[in-house]
């Protein structure tokens, strides 16, 4: 029987509510296939913050390095605020140790690069005197690795040298490796509004630079209408389907502060973040597809959160879709 190690890092607000639902989905792959999902819980973040001084300890970083898989809920709230120890450093740590790169998936793909740009740069706060600065480098290394997953690439080529750069490798890598494939290159102000006017122009797989994909993804959202419908994955290889790759799954939404502990956050993304792992991590393709039926039957039956035009609770949500699972495994 294989046997996988898990670890989940809830977060912080409404982070452990969501996690609680994706981890249902766990227990019912176990229940109805020949796998085993060993949890290990761990604090990241404001919750690692409180406990520990820090937000991502060593004893978590270590066990996060050797599982199979990482699950997470959320980090970060403004009861942390801005000060010198922030949630936030503890899943950028996170990412940099397991060296990382993101795909964030509705009907194209978006593939941020998560170890280098504006994000690690050097960086001078303002120390009263008006004047702050961040830095965004980027090596040719950083580029080729995720260039190899590209059709649309982004960058901001006419202002930026980082973006020329980009551009540079990544027409030079697709042309070398990959000649069968048009590689498509768009500004990322224009592939902005392309977004919004007519996504459909940029189906397939899109990879872009640390900052324009974390601005990008999140826009993304609006197509399928609420943050709470999509799964992320940070990967710490390319999932070229011949090997399994150690990979961080949460939703691309945040803690949300507001609605924490009221029951009515959408569980969705989390629930469709264990079928990126399932996939990518696990090679369970078969079983990936399912949760995703199950997600897809649910909604179209109308168990929804609020936040999609439904009246059903987060656990509901997560009951219904535990049970179709269930039943579509059979």
């Amino acid at each position: 029987m294989p046997s996988f190690n898990v670890v989940v890092f809830g977060g912080d607000h409404c982070g452990p509510e969501v996690t609680a639902e994706a981890i249902k989905i766990l227990k019912v792959i176990e229940k109805t296939r020949d796998v085993t999902f060993n949890l290990q819980d761990h604090l990241l973040g404001g919750a690692s913050i409180d406990a520990t001084g820090s937000p991502l300890t060593d004893e978590a970083l270590t066990a996060a390095k050797n599982a199979d898989a990482v699950l997470l809920g959320a980090i970060g709230g403004p009861k942390w605020g801005t000060g010198a120890v922030r949630p936030e450093q503890g899943i950028l740590r996170l990412r940099k140790e397991m060296g990382t790169f993101v795909c964030r998936g509705v009907d194209f793909n978006i593939i941020r690069e998560l170890t280098g740009g504006i994000y690690f740069g050097d960086r001078k706060e303002d120390d009263g005197s008006g004047f702050a600065m961040d830095t965004e480098p980027y090596s040719r290394a950083e580029i080729e690795r995720i260039t190899r997953l590209a059709v649309w690439s982004l960058d901001k080529a006419n202002v930026l040298a980082t973006s020329r750069l980009w551009r540079k490798v990544v027409t030079e890598v697709m042309a070398k490796e990959f000649p069968q494939v048009q590689i498509g290159h768009h500004l990322i102000d224009s592939a902005a509004m392309l977004m919004i006017k007519d996504p459909r122009k940029l189906n397939g797989i899109v990879v872009t630079s640390n900052l324009f994909g974390d601005i990008i993804s999140d826009e993304a959202s609006v197509i399928p209408g609420s943050l709470g419908l999509l799964p992320s994955a940070s990967l710490s290889g390319v999932p070229d389907g011949k090997s399994r790759v150690n990979g961080i799954y949460e939703p691309i939404h945040g803690s949300a502060p507001d609605i924490a502990g009221k029951g009515i956050v959408n569980p969705v993304a989390a629930i469709l973040s264990v079928a990126m792992m399932m996939q990518y991590s696990f090679g369970m393709i078969d079983e990936a597809r399912i949760i995703e039926k199950a997600v897809s039957n649910v909604i179209e039956a109308g168990v929804r959160t609020g936040d999609i035009g439904g009246k059903a609770t987060t656990v509901e949500v997560g009951d219904a879709i535990a049970a179709e699972l269930e039943k579509l495994l059979k």
